[in-house]
This record gives structure tokens, sequence and C-alpha cells, in this order.
């Protein structure tokens, strides 16, 4: 466990980062001694700082929703973060590829919701009542530490969960009218289909991911207000991009096409 003098210390050097454009080495190179428990603290005073500086809270995303992502990062359930304002970019809008790091695309369903949610006790059929619709969406996977081999959950939770931006669509879709287990998506680039898959890859249902991450949060007094926008996990591969790329991600369910690209500066 850190003191909370160096884990301020590591949230400066984050902050860092957008200055330098420099990304820093893994924390759990440079910190033995650093816990799950720190990231999250680290994470926690990350957002604090950007909501002093004036941002606000929009949501919420759920990260390493899938089996082989948690083996990969060394954990056995999925991570999480806070999204602030700033990180929504509109649909369609190009985007300069030097705001990022290291970006890559995933395709996800938002869940925005229409009443309060709070954990402990949240089910599935909780998340549906207080859902007000679903949303086609984009992330962008981005990291402010050095994608080295070893990262593993203590990092990527300590970098906002390795959120860089969010991309909305716009044709939002009531629960009630689709089984978004079901949903298919595919991500394609420049015209060619190069991820596809299903919103079941999402721990078998985005619904519970978003009853999963209510609970979690319910642990530290976080409540989903009206309005929030939660992120519920990729259910394809994330596919890197660069200047130049020009991406459709489609989906089925009538929930259509969300669009951005990524130019030079």
């Amino acid at each position: 466990m850190l003191d909370k003098a160096t884990r301020s210390k590591i949230v400066d050097d984050l902050f860092r980062v957008y200055e330098t454009r420099q990304p820093i080495r893994l924390l759990t190179k440079t910190y033995p001694g650093i816990t799950v428990e720190d990231s999250y603290r680290i994470q926690e005073e990350f957002v604090a700082r950007q909501v002093k500086a004036g941002a606000r809270i929009k949501g919420y995303k759920v990260g390493l929703t899938s089996k082989p992502m948690q083996e990969m990062a060394g954990s056995t359930e999925p991570d999480f973060s806070a999204m602030t304002d700033d990180l929504f970019i509109p649909e369609d809008t190009p985007i300069p590829a030097s705001r990022f790091f290291s970006p890559m695309i995933e395709i996800e369903i938002a869940f925005v919701m229409k009443h309060a949610l709070q954990g402990p006790g949240v089910l599935p059929v909780d998340v549906i009542r207080a859902t007000d619709f679903v949303l086609p969406a984009i992330e962008i996977v981005d990291f402010r530490l050095a994608r080295e081999p070893g990262m593993n959950l203590i990092d990527t939770v300590a970098d906002l969960a390795a959120c860089g931006a969010v991309v909305l669509g716009a044709n939002p879709r009531p629960l009630d009218s689709i089984d978004v287990r079901r949903v298919k998506g595919s991500i394609i680039n420049n015209g060619k289909v190069e991820q596809e898959g299903f919103a079941s890859a999402v721990l078998g249902n985005p619904v519970t991911s978003v009853a999963w991450l209510a609970n979690k949060l319910g642990e530290f007094g976080v409540t989903f207000e009206p309005g929030h926008v939660i992120l519920t996990g990729s259910f394809v591969r994330a596919f890197p991009v660069k200047a130049g790329d020009n991406i459709v991600a489609s989906f089925d369910n009538g929930l259509g096409d969300v669009l951005t690209s990524f130019v030079g500066d």
C-alpha cells in the first residue's frame, strides 16, 4: 500500500503526460508495493482534480468484461472508471490523432439512466426499470502509461481504466424493443470490416454489466444519476487506429451506425 503523498505524485505524473506527450512507466514496475486499492484511489484523485478544474462527471465505464481480457490483466472481475464530460466527442467529428497517445477503438452499448440507481442489491431487472434508453457507442481506448509487457489491472485502473474518449451514436432504442444480448456490432475501418462480435460477450448481457457496476460503486456510496451514461464494455477486440482512419461502428437491431475519423495535425 502506498502513502497518500506517493499516490498524489503519481497523479501529478499522469497529468504531466499531457504536456510532455511521453507516457510514464508502468506503475507496477516503479512501485512494487502498489495495490488495487491504491490504483482506485489514484483514479479517484485524478477525477477529483478534473472536477475541481470545472469538469463534471457524465457517467461511468466498465472494462475487462470478458474472461480473456480479465486473464490478460490478471483480474477475476471487471474494472471501472468515472467519465468526465470532456471525454465525450460529438459523432462524425474529425478528431486529431495527436490528442491521444496509443489509441484503439472498441464498440459498446451505452445505457442512459432515467432514474437514480445505487447498489448494493441491484439486479438486472432494476437496471431495466432505471434505464431510459440505450445507444450505440465507440470508446477510444488510450493509455497514459507505457504499453509494456506486464501491464495488469493495477496499471489500467489507475489510468482511468484506459479510457481516452467516447463517441455516442444518436439513435436511441428502448430496452424493451430489442434483445440487447443479440446485438451484433462491427468495426469498419476505411471500408474494411476489422472486428465483429455480439453484445452477449459482455458478461453474458450488457444489463448484467450495469448491475455489477452499480453494486460495485455502491460500496463507495456512488449513485447513477438520471442522465448518466454507462459504457458496458466492448464486445470485440480493441482495434488500433491512426491518422487517416475513418471508422464506422455498425450495429444491428435498429441501433445503426456511429461514425468517427482521425486526422493529422
